[in-house]
């Protein structure tokens, strides 16, 4: 449509026939989270932009240049959509007080926005999943974070992904590996580009992070946090590690792993893959322990992770197993008053009894109707025409498969559907 309004630029449509295959994926992940004991937590779109300047921290990428951010006309408010679930989880915490009773496993679904350059596996909208273990101290619910993830890859039949960890270890280490990070970089200053030169003072752990390729032999070059990490970072690290070899999880310490938002500590994490060409990063996470201190509750320690629903269905798309949309159990054919009538009834009664139907509507002839039940994707057709119900019956053919067709009575046509889509299911 040239003239008309078209959806932003970078938010996309999900139209029937693909929104099946998201909501295949949301019901495999949903009975995955609980599998593991967590409970889903639904957020606003809109919070307060303090709440993400506070927490992601200001000399981010996200808060700098990719959130979409307003004053609202009516009360002065700054809202802002929101770029990530996690600060939106630990505030709903903190208001609500769900520490009180003890630690929480918490997972949500939803819709983030930032506003970068749109290109494949990268859009202004996008969708995650991601799972919070808030008043956890230990490694283990880190490690566990990390088996979960390998548990879902299985699941789905991937493969060719890869785990890298790094630690941050604690604010005082970071600080004096910044120090020496800083100074590394400003005897170099005359080698790197516009962007590590802005960063190098206001967030210089993100220089590390830069995918330009001229950069790359700087940043191998550049001190590593590991080396200033303290004998409590240490321990808890590997902790990590050894449940990690006790599972037989394979995994990569990558000392260049940072993340982009600056509440992580200690444990950081990314699996990531090479079949999705720039956009390799799958899953992400780590610890923020200082987070819910920050944002104005009770000090806990929290680890958590998100994982971009476009990328693994792009990757299961990538390996074949993207899931196929499924049909009806039956489309109901009906043709004459009296049968047309009698569909609502019989429709109902099938849905009572548990059977997914699509009932025809808007009339046509029989040869039509049975094309529109054919393309439906049903199992089976329900057939009701006048002379069929005067007689109370109704045919029931089957649609997948070379099989007669057989009238039935009306009175049992939930047992007969049943008995020939169960039948189905043993074969």
């Amino acid at each position: 449509m040239s003239a008309g309004i078209t959806a932003v630029r970078g938010m996309n449509d999900i139209l029937p026939g693909e929104s099946e295959r998201w909501e295949a994926l949301e019901d495999v992940l949903r009975a995955w989270l609980r599998g593991y004991g967590y409970r889903n937590i639904r957020t606003p779109i809109l919070e307060q932009t303090a709440l993400f300047r506070r927490a992601i921290g200001e000399t981010t990428d996200i808060v700098e240049k990719e959130m979409y951010s307003f004053v609202d006309d009516l009360n002065g408010e700054r809202l802002t959509m929101r770029p990530e679930a996690t600060a939106s989880t630990v505030r709903a915490a903190i208001e609500h007080s769900l520490l009180y009773p003890g630690p929480q496993r918490l997972y949500y679904f939803g819709q983030m926005f930032r506003h970068e350059r749109p290109q494949k596996g990268r859009y202004r909208q996008f969708h995650q999943v991601g799972a919070e273990a808030m008043g956890f101290a230990g490694p283990d619910i880190d490690a566990e974070q990390m088996l979960m993830c390998q548990r879902l890859w299985d699941d789905l039949g991937l493969s060719g992904i890869s785990l890298h960890i790094n630690s941050l270890g604690s604010l005082p280490e970071r600080v004096t590996h910044r120090e020496a990070l800083v100074a590394y970089l400003r005897d170099n200053e005359a080698y790197l580009d516009e962007d590590s030169r802005r960063r190098m003072h206001a967030n210089p752990l993100r220089v590390l992070d830069s995918k330009n390729p001229d950069l790359q032999g700087l940043i191998a070059g550049a001190p590593r946090l590991l080396d200033y990490l303290g004998d409590d970072s240490l321990k808890h690290f590997d902790g990590v590690q050894t449940i990690l070899k006790d599972a037989g999880i394979a995994y990569v310490i990558n000392p260049r792993l940072v993340r982009g938002l600056d509440y992580y500590n200690l444990t950081v994490f990314e699996w990531v893959t090479d079949k999705l060409g720039a956009q390799g990063t799958v899953c992400g996470g780590g610890r923020y322990d200082g987070l819910m201190e920050q944002l104005g509750g009770k000090p806990a320690p929290a680890c958590g992770w998100a994982m971009g629903i476009e990328r693994l269905l792009a990757l299961m798309a990538k390996e074949g197993q993207a899931t196929d949309a499924a049909g009806p159990d039956v489309y109901l054919v009906n043709q004459g008053e009296l049968a047309s009538r009698s569909a609502f009834r019989v429709a109902e009664d099938l849905r009572a009894a548990g059977f997914e139907v699509v009932q025809h509507c808007g009339g046509g002839s029989f040869k039509s109707q049975m094309k529109k039940a054919d393309a439906s994707g049903a199992w089976l057709a329900v057939i009701l025409g006048d002379d069929e119900v005067a007689a109370g019956e109704a045919t029931l053919k089957p649609l997948r498969e070379e099989k007669a067709q057989q009238r039935v009575k009306i009175a049992a046509i939930a047992d007969a559907v049943g008995s020939h889509l169960f039948q189905e299911d043993e074969a």
